[in-house]
């Protein structure tokens, strides 16, 4: 897999099949339905709940916009992924990531990092070890999947710097 800016957009290419599939993932891994903890996690109130009148406002006021962005996001994500469907017998593929989406793309990946950590209750330890392997089972799956879409935020974020100072291809 190679991933660079080119022009006004991110392109990752010599995508192979296995890596497609976990940025196929990213709507549904996103999504915290069912999920209680992720739940919690992405719409966790200002206050310790204590202050039930502020939390009472957030619920009504802040999360209902912070669901309706977290969905435009997912789904914007999910429009730019369209250019991977059907390319499940090639053996590399491209995708590219229009600037203008990269806020999309950056909530989404978060989203879809603290559901699937919330989901397989990962720890700090594991979350940090980087070097981790074999992927064994269904968890060790998932950690991959959690850091592989770290990786891609940081990238993103770091090209993001470039396209802010004006730096050109």
């Amino acid at each position: 897999m190679e991933i660079c800016r080119r022009n006004d957009e991110i392109e990752i290419s010599e995508l192979d099949p296995f890596l497609a599939e976990l940025l196929r993932q990213i709507p549904a891994s996103a999504d915290p339905e069912g999920t209680p903890a992720a739940e919690k996690r992405l719409f966790s109130p200002p206050t310790s709940g204590t202050e039930t009148e502020i939390c009472a406002e957030w619920k009504l006021y802040v999360e209902p916009e912070l669901r309706r962005l977290f969905q435009t996001a997912t789904e914007t994500v999910a429009a730019d992924l369209e250019q991977l469907d059907g390319n499940e017998k090639k053996i590399a593929s491209t995708l590219r990531i229009p600037s203008k989406h990269a806020d999309a793309w950056l909530s989404a990946l978060n989203q879809a990092r603290l559901v699937i950590a919330a989901k397989y209750d990962f720890t700090d330890g594991e979350l940090g070890d980087h070097f981790r392997s074999p992927i064994g089972s269904r968890r060790d799956l998932s950690l991959f999947q959690v850091n592989f879409y770290g990786f891609l935020q940081e990238f993103i974020l770091r090209e993001l710097g470039g396209w802010e100072k004006g730096s050109g291809d």
